[in-house]
């Protein structure tokens, strides 16, 4: 099918999911009531993830048109594109394999090789550091790694290891700093000592400002207590593509990990930018993330469109976008080792669907991706849940709850999950003004002051949301969860028909900050607008 085709086809057919929508009068209430086993129909799960969709504004012919609609753009071959390494990527002319780096098994593809090259490489160097092996430059042992990153080389393995802190090591600390704001980097090393201090300076081209600023502190603190220029190198290592400038930075060329151009920052925690999380939890709990995230794979390639979990998030995403105007999307992860998950997931679906053309290049006719925003329950309940329950826009939520708790606090576990379920609930119930006025009557107060009142304690509801169940919060779990919503944004990119794999508007302002700094200096350009110049003035 012709690009041209498919851009037609897709218009027509978010046409036709528009005006299925405005000829219901949609009540989850009502869908409930007259389907008492309505979640039977609107559920699955896979790869030790269960997912229920049922509080949606879905019928059996809504799906099915939804369904028909993926099946239109040819969703079940681009998925084989992706996972068979096409070139998917059309602005920058490659493939997008990530799904590569938790490849299982003997390696069979040049990109397989490569990867499990990499692993190897990754073990023998975490071996060194867990074994005391790699000693400092007086001689001590390494007890604290330093992540410095930025994007795709912070956000995800800094969330990683966080996630899994019931396997850290306790012999190694491992610390992440992403920020050019100073207080970032010298916030992280206090306390440490440069002899016992390692950093890992993550960027592709070895260039990024943040860490290029950041990894130069870093260094200037190291020379400072008492290392020589040679010894760096028990000090630094790197994981980038720039083989020199790391080796003129002052790290050992066979202390440089590959990155390689068909795997996106976002994408790129599998690869040895998750090097982070072997240093503090083991190779053997990195091995269990991978197979995770491979199952995933397998799912996500095998499975049906109606039972495949990637395709039924896009395709209820994709619903509540094109036809409910909803513009954002609430992140609930119910444990607080995932308190990382939600900033994870604003990279990955915003910096993927924040398009307004299509791959061809033509303006969009309809709404691209939405804000993806949340925190950690509870917390989330007493700051801005609030807005979820009462607010005048509709916002689509993901509650994630873990079965097995996360802590010796059995009770409080319970307490937890008990919350996360009456969240949803109250999202997909709420309460009637009818239901609050008696409840206010049969309190005490009189039918005036009921009435009164209760306009501002009725609770709207009929408000969608997704319930995803683990069944513990474990390396291979994790691992199919990641996978899980890496395939959701691709799957809404194939709907949407837009690359999502490109970043270009995150460029102009690396482009603008350059000037800027250098214009600091007192050469201001007079084709510059006032308010920049004027900010200029104030703050440079």
């Amino acid at each position: 099918m012709t690009s041209e085709t498919l851009a037609l086809s897709r218009a027509s057919a978010i046409r036709q999911l528009q005006f299925h929508f405005k000829q219901q009068k949609w009540s989850l209430r009502e869908l409930f009531a007259t389907d008492p086993q309505r979640t039977t129909s609107f559920s699955c799960e896979a790869s030790g993830i269960y997912l229920d969709f049922s509080k949606n504004h879905l019928r059996q012919d809504t799906l099915q048109l939804l369904l028909d609609y993926a099946e239109d753009q040819d969703l079940s071959s681009q998925i084989a594109a992706l996972l068979e390494g096409a070139n998917v990527n059309n602005t920058e002319h490659r493939p997008a394999l990530h799904t590569a780096l938790r490849f299982q098994g003997a390696a069979k593809t040049e990109h397989e090789r490569a990867v499990a090259d990499c692993r190897v490489q990754m073990q023998r160097f975490a071996d060194s550091i867990h074994q005391q092996k790699w000693l400092g430059f007086s001689g001590k042992a390494i007890r604290h790694i330093v992540n410095i990153g930025i994007g795709g080389s912070d956000l995800g393995p800094r969330m990683v290891v966080e996630a899994l802190g019931s396997w850290h090591k306790e012999s190694i600390r491992v610390h992440f700093v992403a920020n050019i704001d100073g207080a970032d980097l010298i916030n992280t090393l206090k306390g440490l000592n440069p002899e016992e201090t390692l950093f890992i300076i993550a960027s592709k081209s070895f260039s990024t400002l943040e860490t290029r600023e950041n990894a130069l502190s870093a260094r200037r603190w190291v020379l400072a207590a008492g290392a020589t220029e040679k010894q760096l190198s028990q000090h630094f290592v790197a994981v980038s593509s720039n083989i020199v400038a790391a080796q003129d930075f002052g790290i050992a060329p066979e202390n440089i990990f590959p990155m390689w151009d068909w795997v996106g920052g976002r994408y790129s925690l599998w690869s040895a930018i998750g090097l982070p999380i072997i240093l503090a939890c083991g190779y053997n709990v990195y091995e269990q993330l991978l197979a995770g995230a491979h199952s995933m794979d397998t799912h996500f390639a095998s499975a049906p469109l109606k039972e495949n979990l990637p395709v039924l998030l896009a395709l209820i995403q994709f619903w509540y976008r094109q036809c409910w105007g909803a513009s954002s999307q609430v992140i609930l992860p119910y444990a607080q080792r995932l308190s990382k998950f939600p900033a994870w997931m604003q990279q990955l679906d915003m910096e993927s669907l924040g398009k307004s053309v299509d791959k061809e290049g033509k303006p969009l006719e309809y709404p691209s991706g939405s804000v993806i925003w949340g925190t950690e329950g509870t917390n989330g309940q007493h700051s801005f849940h609030q807005l979820l329950h009462q607010g005048t826009d509709l916002i689509p939520a993901d509650f994630i709850a873990i079965k097995q708790p996360t802590s010796e606090l059995s009770e409080q576990h319970r307490w937890l999950l008990a919350c996360c379920i009456s969240q949803s609930q109250a999202l997909l119930r709420g309460k009637s003004l009818h239901e609050t006025r008696q409840e206010l009557e049969d309190a005490g107060y009189t039918h005036r002051e009921a009435h009164a009142l209760a306009p501002h304690k009725a609770i709207p509801g009929n408000r969608p949301s997704n319930t995803l169940i683990l069944e513990k919060l474990d390396p291979l779990h994790l691992g199919a969860l990641l996978a899980l919503y890496e395939h959701k944004v691709f799957t809404s990119g194939c709907l949407m028909g837009i690359n999502p794999f490109d970043q270009w508007g995150v460029e102009l302002g690396k482009q603008l900050s350059a000037q800027i700094y250098n214009a600091a200096d007192g050469n201001v350009p007079e084709d510059w607008d006032s308010s920049t110049r004027s900010l200029m003035e104030k703050l440079l």
